[in-house]
């Protein structure tokens, strides 16, 4: 979708870019003819496409990042999607210096690699130079900030977040509320939020209960997981409102993995029964 997209160019809106398709300037090759650019756009037009050329050729999606707008940076998965990273993070719920990460997942479309801390989550800092592209949900207003704050990292990785595409599509509820409306089911990890993972890891460090983490690993991966099929549907949904539907659409990937771990509904049980104790004391008269 690259090759067609022109609203990377300074001056160039998505009504411009709408215009220039339907006047048959459908790709980077195609003459202007008569085609008439505001101001703005008609000396970038030209450099930007030459440099366009250039970065796609050399297979660097962080140009194109840089330059495409965040609800359009869709455009960017279908010309990098095996140099893809879906990643997410889980926290001991503080920010600042009292905050840290507990856990890290990262799913290629192909395996899942998953971080702890206290065990190996320096391998993140290497691991992560693997992929070209990153695709998270909410990931530009927290995990990546995180992540490079905590672990004293950049990732100048090309940045798809998925809030963002997911949005201007009309979708809502978070993460999870954009899971249901394409019928992703989470079983028994069903209810199980941020907070809960938060309490996840407090139980698994304070009770040694190793069962806790395997509940916590489970929900960050299938966080993961479950960002592959969101982003197959942003793409075939975003695409089809362009003339290039039939280039771009992709069919929705069959699961190919087998998840590593399993919540544990004792656990879940336990922490919920916790959770609804303290609700019902708040709310006890004095």
């Amino acid at each position: 979708m690259l090759k067609n997209t022109f609203c990377h160019i300074p001056g160039v809106g998505l009504k411009t870019e709408r215009r220039l398709w339907e006047n048959g300037i459908v790709d980077w090759d195609s003459p202007l003819g008569d085609f008439k650019l505001r101001r703005t756009a008609e000396g970038a037009f030209r450099s930007v496409l030459d440099q366009s050329r250039l970065k796609l050729e050399e297979g660097d999606p962080a140009f194109f990042g840089k330059l495409i707008p965040p609800k359009e940076s869709w455009r960017i998965f279908s010309d990098f999607r095996d140099d893809i990273a879906y990643i997410d993070i889980e926290t001991n719920g503080y920010v600042g210096s009292h905050g840290y990460i507990t856990a890290i997942s990262l799913y290629d479309g192909r395996r899942v690699r998953y971080y702890i801390r206290g065990e190996n989550l320096d391998e993140f800092k290497k691991d992560i130079f693997g992929y070209k592209l990153l695709v998270t949900y909410n990931g530009r207003c927290f995990d990546i900030p995180f992540i490079e704050s905590s672990m004293n990292l950049r990732l100048p990785h090309a940045h798809i977040d998925l809030r963002f595409v997911l949005r201007d599509l009309g979708f809502k509820g978070g993460l999870k509320g954009c899971e249901k409306l394409i019928g992703i089911d989470r079983g028994g990890l069903d209810g199980v939020d941020g907070y809960f993972a938060v309490l996840l890891w407090k139980d698994y460090r304070r009770n040694k209960n190793p069962k806790a983490l395997e509940t916590l690993l489970a929900y960050n991966i299938q966080d993961v997981v479950n960002l592959e099929p969101l982003m197959v549907t942003a793409n075939n949904l975003k695409v089809s409102s362009t003339p290039f539907e039939r280039d771009y659409r992709i069919n929705m990937p069959a699961p190919q993995i087998d998840l590593p771990f399993k919540p544990d509904h004792e656990t879940i049980e336990k922490i919920k029964y916790s959770l609804s104790h303290r609700a019902a004391a708040r709310l006890e008269p004095a």
